[in-house]
């Protein structure tokens, strides 16, 4: 089962990580998100267990637990939506932008 964790504080490892779900059970992965420019941890993680019992028990007593001072967020991790990430324009965002449609304002 693969699991997101948020609420991370941007010091935890990979290996922190893997140790606090070890508790639970054997982990097959842990990984911190990272900025792929800062290369600074993003907060947020997933970490795949290979026992879903086992799994699902981390998740109930981990979710709303305080870990390194922070308060994580740990849920069953969602499947990306087909297409990876939301649609940019070129400005690296998603909101619109320009001038509007400037064929109605030429019709006069």
């Amino acid at each position: 089962m693969n699991i997101f964790v948020a609420g991370l504080s941007y010091q935890i490892t990979d290996a922190d990580l893997r140790e606090l779900f070890e508790e639970y059970g054997e982990v097959s992965s842990a990984k911190i998100i990272t900025d792929k420019d800062t290369r600074r941890s993003k907060g947020y993680g997933f970490v795949e267990m290979a026992n879903d019992e086992e799994a699902n028990k981390a998740i109930a007593e981990l979710n709303e637990a305080e870990y390194d001072g922070r308060k994580l967020s740990v849920s069953e991790a969602r499947p990306r939506p087909e297409g990876g990430d939301r649609p940019r324009n070129n400005y690296g965002n998603n909101r619109g932008g320009g001038y509007g449609n400037r064929e109605r304002n030429n019709r006069y």
